[in-house]
């Protein structure tokens, strides 16, 4: 019996070896797509618990960055129970992004609902019993405050923001809003 060397793979060689290439090659594609997905939705929920935590801060520099005009998405369209509006919220690229923002109260909450593709509702407080809204439309020794403001071109002076919770406590906060000219 002659024994000759072999100088090559057989086929069943080289498909095993497809195979188990093509495997690991998958196995990695998927944790390294399950990781970029995680952490984007970690930045997403860290800029929800951010803007929560910080609802107060948020809402100023909504109404301060406020966008009404004639180059705004939309009008200012403020009501005793809710506001609309256009104005630049910074976004995680490092750069700002004009969005409508609604603010009111929806199922015992107060929340700002901010305009985007997916559409982000941020709750600024829970246990809500009431919830107004008031808009200045003077200032001085004869302020006078409105409970309406419809305008495609102008915004209140300020909004104040009137919240009643469970248990009797009530909180008024008063926004400034971008200065005019």
């Amino acid at each position: 019996m002659i024994h000759t060397r072999r100088l090559g793979f057989t086929l069943i060689e080289v498909l095993v070896a497809l195979v188990v290439t093509a495997t690991i090659a998958l196995l990695a594609h998927g944790i390294f797509a399950a990781a970029a997905d995680g952490a984007h939705r970690l930045e997403l929920a860290r800029r929800r618990l951010d803007r929560a935590g910080n609802a107060r801060d948020f809402v100023r520099e909504a109404f301060l960055a406020l966008d009404v005009g004639a180059d705004s998405a939309g009008p200012f369209e403020g009501e005793p129970h809710r506001v609309r509006f256009s104005t630049w919220l910074p976004v995680p690229g490092g750069w700002n992004e004009r969005r409508t923002m609604v603010l009111g109260a929806h199922d015992g909450q107060w929340t700002a609902d901010i305009g985007s593709d997916a559409g982000e509702r941020i709750v600024l407080a829970d246990s809500v019993t009431a919830f107004g809204l008031d808009y200045l439309l003077d200032l001085g020794a004869g302020e006078h405050w409105v409970g309406d403001w419809h305008s495609a071109v102008s915004a209140p002076l300020a909004v104040r923001v009137r919240v009643s919770r469970v248990g009797g406590a009530c909180d008024t906060s008063l926004y400034l809003v971008k200065p005019r000219g």
